[in-house]
């Protein structure tokens, strides 16, 4: 099935399960259709290493692209690596990176509505 005969939901959940499947661990997807955000998605993933995060990215590449998946851009650090596929984001860190910049409790307390569009 192509992007445009399924939602944003089924694209992230299709992503979550190949990320699973090739050994990311720590999965989570946050819903941020309700709030004004620059995606309607965002999957975070802990890598078990920055070889292991490159090695994602080629293989998501491989495996979404012939399916109508854009890439539009890629930032890779040594421990955090983040993928834009428009209205998904994946986010890619070892679990020191995770632990260090709490991602999870902004996405958390953004889909709850406790920020504002002006406060970000």
């Amino acid at each position: 099935m192509s992007n445009s005969e399924i939602s944003v939901e089924e694209r992230a959940e299709r992503i979550v399960k190949f990320l699973d499947e090739k050994k990311a661990d720590e999965l989570e997807v946050f819903n941020l259709d309700e709030v004004e955000y620059i995606a309607k998605r965002v999957v975070i993933a802990n890598a078990l290493s920055s070889k292991h995060a490159i090695a994602l990215i080629d293989q998501l590449k491989e495996k979404f692209k012939p399916l109508g998946e854009e890439f539009l851009h890629i930032d890779e650090s040594e421990e955090w690596v983040v993928i834009d596929l428009g209205d998904i984001l994946v986010h890619l860190m070892t679990s020191d990176a995770r632990q260090l910049y709490s991602l999870e409790e902004f996405l958390s307390e953004l889909s709850a509505g406790k920020f504002n569009s002006s406060d970000y």
